[in-house]
């Protein structure tokens, strides 16, 4: 079979053996796969816990084509997403329920020995989900990227009724804006740096957009909420930006880190505290989100024709992570056998 490796060299397609299904694990025939920035991110070495070489893929739809003998809980036949951290199941944190927060947790397509962008992948049967019949596959890609904000908001508290700032308009900022939307928030104000990218949070439903490259951008989201924010998202999480979070939070508001940091910041630690400000961290998500992100799904809060912009066969991948890279797409996706996606 093929899959996709990503090495400091860039992205390749190279054949690998067929792998089959150890204990409590299925074996899964790829649908389609999307490309994350966090794969993107991790090609040009700026990912903080991935690093090439890897083999890509956990934003993935597939076909469970066989199980081992002691798996009951899904059958060959099955269509199904992946919820792509590997916990322990052992630790502290799993035994409480937070397998997201797992103590050794690994991460499917991100730094382990497999990953969706391939022919077929194997993987823990606790792992998968199914998906409804009246979601396709490009749609059902969107499950694992929309359980992020799902899970961030959760994290947030309800937002029904709240000042909204969502900082960054990639596909997890655009995501956000739509699980804000759908939980009742009063006002939403994103920013961005590109002018695509404000002109697309424009399109998508923010009531207002604000240029992150203006010396003044987070008085100006300020004055767009016409208050401070309650609950700013930080789908970037850069140190300008979480310093703007904080700005527009100020006082007694929450900042939601959503995005990956490249790297460590510098916090004005004064502020924190004499604000009262909350800093919050969001970590993947947990299969509650998902199941939320499949209702939001099958609901039309978001639809792939929105979101999903390209789809490439797999021996285009290098090309797929270059599209996915240009800022002219949200999301791409990769697909084993185009003729096969539903």
């Amino acid at each position: 079979m093929r899959k996709v490796v990503v090495t400091p060299d860039g992205v390749q397609v190279v054949p690998a053996p067929e792998p089959t299904p150890g204990p409590g694990e299925v074996l899964v025939r790829t649908a389609v796969s999307g490309v994350c920035g966090s794969d993107t991110h991790a090609l040009h070495g700026r990912h903080p816990n991935v690093t090439p070489p890897y083999a890509p893929g956990h934003e993935v739809v597939g076909l469970v084509t066989a199980v081992a003998p002691d798996v009951t809980i899904v059958q060959p036949g099955k269509r199904v997403t992946v919820e792509p951290d590997l916990p322990c199941w052992a630790c502290k944190q799993c035994r409480a329920g937070r397998e997201n927060l797992c103590e050794n947790l690994g991460f499917f397509g991100c730094g382990s020995e497999q990953g969706g962008m391939a022919d077929l992948f194997t993987i823990d049967a606790r792992r998968v989900h199914p998906i409804p019949e009246d979601l396709d596959d490009a749609t059902a890609a969107l499950i694992e990227p929309l359980a992020t904000p799902v899970h961030a908001a959760r994290l947030a508290g309800p937002l029904d009724g709240r000042a909204v700032a969502i900082l960054g308009a990639g596909t997890i900022g655009l995501l956000t804006l739509r699980v804000a939307r759908a939980q009742g928030a009063r006002r939403i104000v994103m920013t961005a740096r590109s002018a695509q990218r404000r002109e697309r949070a424009t399109a998508f439903g923010a009531d207002a957009v604000v240029d992150a490259s203006l010396p003044d951008a987070a008085d100006r989201v300020r004055d767009q909420l016409g208050e401070s924010a309650d609950v700013v998202f930080d789908c970037v999480a850069e140190e300008s930006t979480l310093h703007q979070a904080l700005a527009v939070a100020n006082k007694g508001g929450t900042v939601v880190v959503v995005g990956v940091p490249p790297g460590d910041v510098r916090l004005p630690l004064a502020l924190v505290q004499d604000s009262q400000l909350r800093i919050q961290g969001s970590a993947t998500y947990l299969p509650e989100d998902f199941a939320d992100a499949i209702d939001l799904l099958r609901k039309g809060v978001v639809t792939s024709s929105d979101f999903v912009t390209a789809i490439r066969p797999l021996e285009e991948a290098a090309a797929a992570f270059a599209d996915a890279d240009s800022g002219n797409h949200i999301k791409v996706l990769i697909a084993p056998d185009l003729t096969a996606v539903r």
